[in-house]
């Protein structure tokens, strides 16, 4: 067994080369310019929320407050005449990238720790490379990728958006496992 404090430098290189990666897959490569589109009618559309005055949070069109509700005729109605959608709504400034960074950090932190718990727990001191590399980056892969598959399933974010969230996240587990078996403690 290894210890998490044994692995702290994976863990920190892992979150670290991770959250640059990631930097990079959304800012510089053009693979997710596609996964927002815009209205046909933007600012008419922003002037109807507007005048709703919601507050941050999540939002459903039509919404839907029981079960029971689906089997009444108007409210059936109301998703056929469509439209159909989920809103996420902001508040109201030009979004905290720094705040965002920061947390995107945390969360890399966080499943590198996780990833350092399960591998472990599962690989001894001075396991071959390949092994520890095969553990790392397949919990890391689970870790960034099959958390966003729902969200398809459910609220139908584009099929796309979630291939390209899964190359992705298969990119993070290869540099975590990297990370990982190269600084793997001697038995």
């Amino acid at each position: 067994m290894v210890t998490i404090p044994e692995l702290w430098l994976s863990i920190v290189l892992a979150a670290a080369i991770v959250w640059i990666a990631s930097a990079i897959a959304w800012m510089v490569l053009p693979h997710h310019k596609s996964d927002f589109k815009e209205l046909p009618d933007e600012k008419a559309a922003q002037e109807v929320l507007s005048k709703q005055a919601l507050q941050p949070g999540q939002y459903n069109i039509p919404h839907m407050p029981s079960r029971d509700a689906m089997k009444e005729p108007g409210h059936r109605r109301k998703f056929d005449d469509g439209p159909v959608g989920f809103l996420t709504v902001l508040p109201s400034r030009v979004p905290p990238m720094g705040k965002s960074m920061f947390l995107s950090f945390i969360f890399f932190f966080v499943v590198s720790l996780m990833v350092a718990y399960v591998t472990g727990r599962t690989v001894s001191p001075g396991a071959e490379y390949m092994t520890i590399f095969r553990v790392a980056g397949s919990v890391s892969f689970l870790a960034y990728g099959f958390g966003s598959i729902p969200s398809s399933i459910w609220f139908g974010r584009p099929w796309s958006a979630v291939i390209k969230d899964l190359f992705d996240s298969l990119i993070y587990a290869l540099l975590t496992a990297g990370a990982f078996a190269g600084f793997w403690p001697d038995a």
